[in-house]
C-alpha cells in the first residue's frame, strides 16, 4: 500500500482545478459584474442559468463529503441498500419538477420563508427563516465542513484546521460572485467531482479483482456480488442488523419519502438553483439532476462494499480503525491513497469539488434567508439593492467563521457521517414537509395549524423516540424497535412517517375548527395547466422511472 501524502503530480493536478475553478468564475463575475448590484440576480441569477447549469448545480449543491466519506461508509456498513437515498431521490425529483415548481413560479416564490409569509404568516415565516439558518450553520454547514476537512487531512496530511480555513476561503471566493458564478462553476466541479469519482471506483473494483485473482474492473464487479452478497440487497428485513438505518419497505413507502420530499422541494439550498428560471428550463434543470443521481451510488457507494470486502479478507486492518474502533467513514480516504499520482490529485480535487461546491450553496442560501427573510423584514425595511448584495456577502463570510468555530467541537456518532446528518434533519421534516404540502394542495390551512406542525412536529418527533422505552412494547403492528444501549427505540425513518401523518391529521382538525378556514384569502390559486408537460420532459422521466423500477427489481 502506498503511503498517505499528495506527490507532486497530485498538487500540479490540484492546481490545476483550483485554476479553473477560480478563473472561469472571476470571468463569470466580471462579464456579469453590472448586475450585482441586483439582489435578486445575486441571490438567484435571475433569469440566466441554463438547464444543464442548473442540473449540475443541484448535484454539485447535494454531493458533498456526507456522500463521498459518509455515504461510502455506509456503503461499507450497509451496503448497497445505502443507494436508495440517491435512487429514490431521482424520482423525488420528477415529483418536484412536475407539481412543486410551477406552484413555486407562478406565485413568484424566491425564498422559502417567503412562501411561508404568503401562505400563512410573517410569525410562521420568522421562526422558520431563523431556524432554517440555525439548522443550517449548526449541522449542514458544519458537518460539511468538518467530514471534508477530515478526509482531506487524512488522505494529504495536512493539519486539520488548515484544512477548514483554506476549504472555506475558496468557498468564500466563489460564493461571494453571487448565484450566477455559483451556478456556473458548479458545471465544472461537477465534472471534477464525477471523473475524480470514478477514477476512485476503478480503482477500488481493480484492487478487488487483483486481490481475489482475476483482470480488469468488471471482474471485480463480479467479486463484489459473489463474495458480498449480503451487501446487494436493497430492502433489509427485521433480522438484519443494519435493519435500524433501512427499516425494510419504508424506504419504499414511508419516511424515504418525506426525507427527500423536504430536502428537494422545501429547502431553500436546493430549490433557488431553479427558482430563478422560467418553468421549462427548471424543469429540464432537475430532470437532468435525476439523470445524474441515478449514477451517483457508482461513485460514492462501491468504493465502500470494496472496501468492505478486502477488509474482510485481512486488508486495511489498521487504517480502518479509529481509536481502537472500526471506522467505515475511513472507507473512501483509504482507497484514495492506494491511487497512483496524478490520479490521486484528480480524485482529491474531486472530493474538494464536492465539498467546496456544497459549502458555496449552503452559504449562499443562509445569506439568501438572513437578508430577504430577516434584514429586509425587520432589521433595515428601506434597505437599497447595493445594500442587500453587501450585507448578502458579510452573511457569507460570518457564516463561514461559525461553522470553523463550530466544527472542531462536532462528534459524528457511530452511525457515520451520512446518517449522523440524516437523523438529525430528521427530528424536523415531518413538520415542515406537512404545512407545505397542505400549503400547496389545500386552500382551508390555517396559519395556526402551520404552527402546531412546526412546533408540534418537533416535539413529537422527540418523544416518539423514546416510546418503546416507556411503554415496554418493542415490537407491534406499528413498528419494530431496536435496542440502543439499555434502550428500545423506534427507527427514525418509521417515526418521521408517523410523526408526518400526526401533523397533517392535527393540521387538518385545527383548520376545519377554525370557521374563518372557509373563505381563507391566503389560500393558492391553482390552474391545472400549471402542471402540463412538454413531451420530452414526459419521454426522459418514463426513462429514469423505469430505471428506478429495473433496479430495485434486480436488487431486491
Amino acid at each position: 500500500m502506498q503511503s498517505n501524502g499528495l506527490q507532486t503530480l497530485d498538487y500540479f493536478v490540484f492546481l490545476f482545478y483550483f485554476v479553473v475553478v477560480a478563473g472561469y468564475g472571476y470571468w463569470i463575475y466580471n462579464k456579469k459584474k453590472s448586475k450585482l448590484s441586483d439582489s435578486n440576480d445575486f441571490f438567484l441569477a435571475e433569469g440566466s442559468l441554463t438547464w444543464w447549469a442548473i442540473g449540475a448545480s443541484l448535484i454539485a449543491s447535494n454531493i458533498s463529503a456526507e456522500q463521498f466519506i459518509g455515504m461510502s461508509g455506509n456503503g461499507y456498513r450497509l451496503g448497497l441498500a445505502i443507494a436508495t437515498y440517491e435512487w429514490m431521490a431521482a424520482a423525488t425529483l420528477l415529483i418536484v419538477a412536475i407539481f412543486f415548481m410551477p406552484i413555486y413560479l407562478k406565485n413568484k416564490i424566491f425564498t422559502m420563508p417567503q412562501f411561508l409569509s404568503q401562505r400563512y404568516s410573517p410569525t410562521v415565516s420568522l421562526i422558520m427563516a431563523v431556524f432554517w439558518l440555525m439548522l443550517y450553520i449548526a449541522v449542514n454547514l458544519t458537518s460539511i465542513l468538518y467530514l471534508g476537512a477530515l478526509a482531506i487531512t487524512t488522505i494529504s496530511g495536512v493539519d486539520f484546521t488548515v484544512c477548514m480555513i483554506g476549504m472555506s476561503v475558496f468557498a468564500v471566493i466563489i460564493t461571494l460572485g453571487g448565484m450566477k458564478v455559483i451556478g456556473y462553476t458548479d458545471v465544472i466541479q461537477v465534472f471534477f467531482l464525477i471523473l475524480g469519482g470514478l477514477a476512485t471506483t476503478y480503482l477500488a473494483l481493480n484492487k478487488v479483482s487483483d486481490h481475489f485473482g482475476g483482470e480488469g474492473m468488471m471482474s471485480g464487479l463480479n467479486h463484489l456480488l459473489t463474495k458480498a452478497p449480503e451487501h446487494f440487497h436493497m430492502i433489509l428485513d427485521t433480522n438484519n442488523k443494519n435493519y435500524p438505518s433501512l427499516p425494510g419497505l419504508t424506504v419504499l413507502i414511508g419516511g424515504m419519502w418525506i426525507i427527500n420530499l423536504n430536502y428537494w422541494g422545501c429547502n431553500q439550498y436546493i430549490t433557488q438553483r431553479a427558482l430563478g428560471a422560467d418553468l421549462p428550463t427548471a424543469r429540464n434543470g432537475i430532470l437532468f439532476a435525476a439523470f445524474l443521481k441515478m449514477l451517483m451510488p457508482i461513485i460514492v457507494v462501491l468504493p465502500g462494499i470494496a472496501a468492505y470486502l478486502l477488509h474482510k479478507d485481512h486488508m486495511f486492518q489498521q487504517e480502518m480503525m479509529k481509536n481502537g474502533v472500526e471506522n467505515p467513514d475511513n472507507a473512501y480516504p483509504v482507497l484514495m491513497n492506494l491511487l497512483a499520482p496524478g490520479l490521486k490529485g484528480l480524485s482529491f480535487a474531486a472530493l474538494t469539488a464536492a465539498v467546496v461546491a456544497s459549502m458555496a450553496g449552503k452559504a449562499n442560501s443562509i445569506s439568501t434567508i438572513f437578508t430577504l427573510d430577516i434584514y429586509k423584514k425587520y432589521i433595515n425595511t428601506n434597505a437599497s439593492e447595493k445594500q442587500l448584495v453587501s450585507i448578502g456577502r458579510i452573511a457569507v463570510v460570518v457564516s463561514m467563521i461559525l461553522a470553523i468555530v463550530i466544527a472542531p467541537f462536532m462528534g459524528i456518532d457511530k452511525k457515520g457521517g451520512f446518517e449522523f446528518i440524516q437523523e438529525y434533519t430528521g427530528y424536523v421534516s415531518p413538520g415542515i414537509f406537512a404545512l407545505f404540502i397542505l400549503g400547496f394542495f389545500w386552500k382551508r390551512t390555517t396559519s395556526n395549524a402551520a404552527l402546531f406542525a412546526l412546533i408540534g412536529g418537533v416535539t413529537f418527533s422527540i418523544i416518539s423516540k423514546y416510546i418503546p422505552a416507556w411503554t415496554g412494547v418493542n415490537e407491534c403492528m406499528f413498528y419494530t424497535a431496536f435496542k440502543d444501549g439499555d434502550v428500545f427505540m423506534i427507527p427514525f425513518m418509521d417515526r418521521m412517517g408517523w410523526v408526518f401523518l400526526f401533523c397533517v391529521v392535527s393540521m387538518v382538525i385545527i383548520s376545519l375548527a377554525d370557521p374563518a378556514s372557509k373563505n381563507n384569502p391566503k389560500g393558492l390559486e391553482i390552474d391545472a395547466k400549471m402542471f402540463k408537460l412538454e413531451p420530452s420532459f414526459i419521454l426522459g422521466a418514463v426513462i429514469v422511472v423505469m430505471g428506478i423500477i429495473a433496479l430495485y427489481t434486480y436488487f431486491w
